[in-house]
């Protein structure tokens, strides 16, 4: 897509641009909306679901009337969301810690950026819609209140267009989506009329067409965004920008049809033939054995008994096994219920049985550091000018990712101990699993080192007359704990 760069530069944004780049990002649009139904395990988007039974209408230009064709069990083994959601949970079940310089002065502003906007959340979701459709899209704007605000996008939605073929940093981006109005042109006054939009975007302007019929886009308004950079950017899963569950997909689907099979099979017991040995059951005996239940046999050499099919159980369960395994192997991700996964696996152990799930994570690690460090220059853009922030006071934002395991407190807080003194306290702090902001946790130690030390010595007379209140360096505040204690 990134071949209509050049176009827009010569002659700026216009309908048939517009027009031509939703055509041709269809494919992409359909793949990525197969992908996300699949994951809601919605009927159009899993095969199995859509199955139809067998027919057995003509064997030799004969008509033959089956049975065993009246069973069609579509059973759906969401292994894909399974694996969604696993990543997710271990990549963003711990939220994303934010970390600015405190040299910036932008730590209050930061702050209130993310609780105003349900950053946790948002990050989450980001995150789900880039491992199922391979990339995730975020938009920032400004909201009615004039306050910076971030929305995620259906990666769907979104064309980024960038001149590195990096859409953490894109040049122009454009968002296309379907809403309603109310009886237009003249309509039924009650009657619901599809309006097609695109919004398209480059550093200073948001352009906003629109469209009846999805081909004829107008130009209803342009007006600027507030930012000096183009706001609306994608974070890829990978480089290929391919969702996790995209190359299994097909074992997946081998997956539920073996499992419907069976489940097909195992139902057809009840369907089976009826089988009479040495006797003769005519149209009045057939009707009192359905009425009755009872057969009766002249001789003991006849003999009834249902025909029914010999299931081989171990080659079914190994069949399985092997495709469940290949699945988890070639997605690169674990099952946490398996036996493997006890109460004393722990550290070494725990992290080679998560290697593969962890290179995966990292990936995803560094692309969201990417869209999440474009994602405050841009908004350090617009804090600038209200003298909240200096432009390039994003490059003192730091992000920390945690991986969300059960937590072993007694091992961490043995290496927090060895670290002290090694490391500075932030980075040791940070090492925590179970401090989510070191810099709250940093002023409430100190809180509490001034407590303390108020104790032993009084308000008054602490050690040469050192201060631990909140105008008191960090070599004050240390030396007072340590002499509290």
């Amino acid at each position: 897509m990134n071949e209509y760069i050049p176009l827009i530069e010569q002659d700026g944004i216009t309908s048939e641009i517009i027009r031509v780049m939703i055509n041709d990002h269809k494919p992409d649009h359909d793949r990525m909306v197969n992908f996300y139904e699949r994951y809601k395990a919605s009927a159009s988007g899993v095969p199995i679901l859509t199955r139809k039974p067998i027919k057995y209408d003509e064997v030799k230009g004969q008509e033959v009337i089956r049975i065993d064709d009246k069973v069609n069990n579509k059973i759906n083994n969401a292994y894909d969301a399974e694996i969604t959601d696993t990543k997710v949970g271990y990549l963003f079940g711990s939220p994303i810690t934010y970390n600015a310089d405190e040299q910036t002065g932008i730590q209050e502003t930061l702050s209130d950026f993310n609780k105003r906007n349900n950053i946790e959340d948002a990050d989450s979701e980001l995150g789900k819609k880039a491992t199922i459709c391979g990339y995730g899209a975020r938009l920032l704007y400004i909201d009615p209140d004039g306050n910076e605000a971030a929305m995620t996008v259906n990666p769907w939605e979104a064309i980024i267009l960038s001149e590195t073929d990096d859409i953490t940093n894109p040049k122009y981006a454009l968002r296309y989506y379907k809403t309603f109005t109310w009886g237009a042109n003249g309509k039924n006054p009650d009657e619901k009329v599809d309006v097609f939009n695109a919004d398209f975007y480059d550093v200073a302007t948001i352009f906003h067409f629109e469209s009846t019929d999805g081909e004829d886009y107008l130009l209803k308004e342009s007006k600027p965004h507030m930012f000096d950079y183009c706001p609306l950017f994608g974070v890829p899963n990978n480089q290929e920008m391919k969702g996790d569950a995209e190359k299994v997909l097909p074992l997946i689907d081998a997956y539920d049809r073996t499992l419907s099979d069976v489940s097909n099979e195992i139902e057809q017991y009840r369907l089976a033939y009826l089988v009479a040995k040495g006797a003769f059951l005519d149209e009045t005996d057939q009707e009192n054995m359905k009425r009755t239940g009872v057969i009766n046999l002249d001789d003991e050499t006849q003999d009834v008994k249902y025909l029914t099919k010999e299931l081989n159980d171990s080659i079914i369960e190994h069949h399985l096994d092997r495709l469940e395994e290949n699945i988890m192997r070639f997605s690169k991700s674990v099952n946490f219920s398996d036996e493997s996964f006890g109460t004393t696996v722990t550290g070494v152990a725990m992290r080679y049985k998560l290697m593969a799930l962890e290179h995966k994570a990292i990936t995803m690690e560094r692309k969201m550091t990417a869209g999440l460090r474009y994602q405050f220059k841009v908004l350090c853009s617009a804090w600038s000018k209200k003298r909240l922030a200096n432009p390039d006071d994003y490059l003192q934002i730091d992000f920390q990712f945690k991986r969300n395991l059960p937590d072993d407190i007694l091992s961490d807080a043995q290496a927090s101990v060895a670290l002290k003194g090694v490391v500075s306290e932030q980075t040791r702090l940070s090492l925590l699993p179970f401090v989510t902001n070191v810099k709250d946790e940093m002023d409430r130690m100190h809180e509490d080192a001034a407590i303390a030390a108020e104790s032993v010595y009084g308000p008054e007379t602490l050690p040469n007359n050192q201060n631990t209140g909140d105008g008191a360096d960090e070599s004050t505040r240390t030396a007072a704990a340590g002499n509290a204690s």
